[in-house]
């Protein structure tokens, strides 16, 4: 500090962001009295390579060879943040660091290489090959970008391509999406200390259970005391014209979806379009399996207050809390009890982690059910 003229600093928003920062400026500066990089005698550098299915690797400064300046990223003076930074990267945008073998990575079974380059070159259809293959490149694009210390575009993109699958009901899609900017906000946020991320393997667990309290804190500040979260169902129903309505329940265990426990159900009542009719007779079908289905701790209703009142009627014996959630503006429809009357009050979510998961529990549960509706409905126009 003696021989400095003057102090300048950068502000940035994250540890995240130092840290690639600081990476750019060891390689631009070179600085002499930077007492990490000068301890450790090999720093390690993060490569992309240039190949048909480009590979993100680790590399020490004696192996960087015959890789473009614009794919090699570093020096980073701590090898073992590189690693624990690389990890989390791949939990958000899974990649290969393999060359092209005889069969699919052990990291294809779990996520973290998907889609995994060895099962794409499998694949006989060219237009589901092309889209895979697309699909890898995207994800290299956006670690590319990551490392550039693009991070607010990068943001902005995966906003675009979320909203984008919405408008077009694409919302499998879109909750991928959304997964993705919530773990990249994770990382990136002010308060998430780096060393806690790399030492954390349980990131997508600690954002559900975000979700899941700060959901809970709403409902005790509305008076709905609720004991747990932890299996949370959603109901909807879906009709074209009145024929072949159908009605889906999808199944949330601790913030995520379990597939194994959603339903479907096919309306009998004779008046089909009649959400009303459709919701009661659905609510009866679903009390007469408590038992072998499983109980709820919270039901969530895919409309207002004429479908909150079915379901909260039918329910109330079981003592089985149930709310409403209304398409305009997300907003939390709660029931409000007053001399044997249900009144109810509104609450419109803020955005933050409760919005992100009443959104992705409300968007499964109409995907869901226009996937029943529609094959009912592919199949009647082969029957008449």
């Amino acid at each position: 500090m003696d021989d400095a003229e003057y102090i300048s600093y950068i502000k940035v928003s994250s540890e995240f962001e130092a840290l690639l920062l600081e990476a750019k400026l060891i390689k631009l500066y070179l600085p002499k009295y930077n007492i990490i990089a000068k301890d450790d005698k090999h720093p390690l550098y993060i490569q992309i390579t240039d190949e048909e299915y480009p590979r993100v690797i680790t590399a020490r400064k004696s192996d960087l060879k015959n890789i473009p300046d614009l794919a090699t990223y570093g020096p980073f003076p701590s090898s073992g943040n590189v690693k624990g930074v690389l990890k989390m990267l791949r939990r958000i945008f899974p990649y290969s660091e393999h060359k092209i073998g005889k069969r699919a990575c052990l990291y294809s079974q779990i996520g973290l290489c998907d889609p995994c380059p060895n099962r794409i070159e499998e694949i006989k259809n060219e237009v589901l090959k092309l889209k895979n293959k697309k699909q890898y490149h995207k994800n290299i694009r956006n670690i590319r970008s990551l490392l550039n210390g693009n991070i607010n575009s990068l943001k902005k993109d995966l906003e675009k391509e979320m909203k984008n699958f919405s408008v077009h009901q694409n919302f499998e899609e879109a909750a991928a999406v959304r997964n993705k900017i919530q773990k990249l906000e994770y990382i990136t946020n002010s308060k998430t200390p780096v060393d806690h991320y790399i030492e954390n393997p349980n990131l997508y667990e600690d954002i559900r259970n975000k979700e899941l309290a700060d959901f809970k804190k709403i409902l005790d500040l509305h008076g709905m005391f609720v004991n747990s979260l932890k299996r949370i169902e959603c109901f909807d129903v879906a009709h074209l014209s009145g024929s072949n309505a159908t009605a889906s329940m999808v199944t949330f265990i601790e913030g995520t979806a379990e597939k194994s426990l959603y339903r479907h159900f096919r309306i009998i009542q004779k008046r089909g379009n009649d959400d009303y009719e459709s919701m009661l007779e659905v609510s009866r079908r679903r009390k007469k399996h408590l038992s072998d289905w499983g109980r709820p701790d919270l039901i969530v209703v895919d409309g207002g207050k004429g479908q909150l009142s079915v379901f909260l009627k039918e329910f109330e014996k079981d003592k089985i809390p149930v709310v409403g959630l209304a398409k305009r503006f997300e907003t939390l429809i709660i029931p409000i009890k007053n001399s044997g009357k249900v009144n109810v009050k509104e609450y419109r979510f803020p955005k933050g982690p409760t919005l992100n998961l009443m959104q992705r529990i409300r968007d499964e549960a109409h995907r869901f059910a226009q996937l029943y509706h529609h094959r009912l409905f592919s199949r009647s126009l082969f029957e008449s």
